[in-house]
């Protein structure tokens, strides 16, 4: 038998080292942090519009919705923090978002009233 069962408290080579991490976040510039979470918020909804391999199996139109319209609420919000080198792509990701939603949804919302649209204007193909 080992002597090396941890005893609680004591960290091991499994848990994560929490001051490496704050230490880590606060070298990260605000614009890639920014990035980042449009990026993960953009993924995320891709992926709840059944836009991956599993396609259906994933399908959520309401959680997608949620997620289209954090990122323009992020995109709108941060838009004059981060240039537009990073803001353009992401826009454009997230208006083909958009229309991805109108074109899976069994009822369109009105013109002005999909998610996101509040922030960005309504989206037409």
């Amino acid at each position: 038998m080992s002597d090396a069962t941890p005893t609680p408290g004591t960290p091991t080579d499994k848990s994560p080292d929490f001051d490496a991490m704050t230490r880590d976040i606060a070298e990260v510039p605000a614009v890639e942090v920014i990035v980042t979470v449009a990026v993960n918020l953009m993924s995320a909804a891709a992926v709840k519009l059944g836009l991956t391999e599993d396609g259906e199996k994933h399908k959520d139109l309401d959680e997608a919705r949620k997620l289209v319209h954090a990122l323009a609420g992020l995109l709108d919000a941060g838009a004059t923090e981060i240039s537009s080198f990073h803001a353009a792509p992401l826009r454009d990701g997230l208006k083909s978002l958009q229309l991805a939603f109108r074109e899976a949804s069994v009822v369109p919302d009105e013109p002005g009233q999909g998610p996101g649209e509040k922030y960005t204007g309504p989206v037409f193909g």
